[in-house]
């Protein structure tokens, strides 16, 4: 670590992923249980919390980190309503770090629950375009796009998936090997959805085409979860018993909403995030030992490790073709699998992949362990390729 930050990452929590979450819970409720079990593992009480990082939250669809603050008995000098989709976990980590080297606060809790609450009594149903609401009508996506059917996010990332087809080389079986050796890692992953599935390019590529030209093993399982970190100050991290893991460099870019806006479809706004992020730490890429990015589809992985500067435009293929991409392999990535073997838990998704590098960094990871890895990279993605952040993560 060679920047003197002063936040680091120490306890965290993670849900298994389920399809069917058989016991629904109040959001607040489960605020409750994902905070608890993240101090738990970082050995801290709740009473040394000054901060809280959530999404909205429909127990409180307004001043929800004071209702999450209120239920947990705590005063907070730090709330913060993060709503950056795909990337709010990665933009709550960054948030809480700068939030406590500036001095507002001493202890965060960034928390991403997502399982179904119990039935509103007299409530009817409402199918709800939860991404890109379509029911918005005064966004110009609202006007333009829904009424013609762009609504659906496979239907966008397909779009980025051909164009890139169009101008790049790139082969279906390249997309295809990132989500086999995705699921590869997640064998091993108990936490995983697909733990005990393994897949083969030929299945990817044999399973239905849900959007030409992405399958449907190509195309992450949502499910229900939860996931939550602590980010405190190094010196408390340093207390708690488990290595501390400093939030060294951060950045975040956002430049459009739906896809028909997006600047480019085949260069993404993790380029100037992780420029930044790569910058604030003063690393290199190649000191980067285990790599964990936002894995909705394979093409996201894909242009991310391109545009994150891993490679050059245009080399995203060689170099998935040329590296292994297991926990086992000469590039570790997603080693939890990511979300295409673990499972996207709902609003938690994101978060999986903090996790997954967290745990790496502080050698936890059991059969999957990345040697004695000390630099790690996060990615999230939000929207339709819209808004992006990237994270260097450090074992102190």
């Amino acid at each position: 670590m060679r920047n003197g930050r002063r936040a680091a990452i120490s306890g965290t929590a993670e849900w298994v992923p389920q399809r069917r979450w058989d016991t629904p819970m109040f959001g607040l409720e489960a605020y409750g249980k994902l905070a608890r079990e993240a101090l738990d593992d970082a050995g801290m009480e709740l009473g040394e919390i000054d901060g809280i990082l959530c999404t909205r939250l429909g127990d409180a669809p307004m001043f929800a980190p004071a209702a999450v603050a209120e239920y947990l008995g705590i005063a907070t000098n730090f709330g913060e309503v993060v709503d950056l989709g795909g990337a709010n976990a990665t933009g709550m980590v960054w948030r809480a770090a700068a939030a406590i080297e500036a001095g507002v606060c001493d202890a965060c809790l960034c928390l991403l629950p997502s399982v179904p609450a119990p039935p509103q009594p007299g409530a009817s149903a409402r199918t709800q375009n939860w991404m890109m609401g379509a029911d918005a009508w005064g966004a110009p996506h609202g006007q333009f796009d829904a009424p013609y059917g762009l609504i659906n996010p496979n239907s966008h990332f397909a779009m980025v998936a051909q164009r890139y087809m169009y101008e790049y080389d790139l082969e279906p079986r390249t997309l295809a090997k990132i989500a086999v050796q995705g699921r590869e890692n997640a064998l091993l992953n108990p936490r995983a959805i697909f733990r005990d599935q393994p897949i083969t390019i030929e299945d990817v590529l044999n399973s239905p085409m849900v959007v030409d030209p992405l399958h449907l093993l190509e195309i992450v399982m949502p499910c229900s979860g939860g996931a939550g970190v602590v980010v405190t100050t190094l010196e408390r991290a340093r207390r708690t018993g488990l290595r501390p893991v400093v939030v060294s460099g951060f950045g975040e870019h956002i430049t459009h909403k739906s896809i028909t806006y997006a600047p480019s479809l085949t260069q993404i706004p993790i380029v100037a995030a992780a420029d930044r992020a790569f910058a604030m730490a003063g690393v290199e890429r190649e000191a980067i030992e285990v790599a964990s990015m936002y894995d909705c589809y394979t093409i996201t992985v894909l242009v991310t490790i391109e545009d994150s500067g891993f490679c050059a435009k245009g080399e995203g293929a060689r170099f998935v073709e040329e590296h292994d991409l297991r926990f086992s392999g000469d590039w570790p990535l997603n080693t939890h699998g990511g979300q295409l073997g673990m499972g996207q838990g709902g609003a938690a998704g994101g978060m999986s992949h903090v996790v997954d590098v967290v745990t790496q960094l502080q050698g936890r990871a059991g059969r999957r362990q990345v040697g004695s890895a000390e630099r790690g990279y996060v990615t999230g993605t939000g929207g339709c390729m819209s808004e992006q952040v990237a994270l260097v993560l450090e074992g102190a």
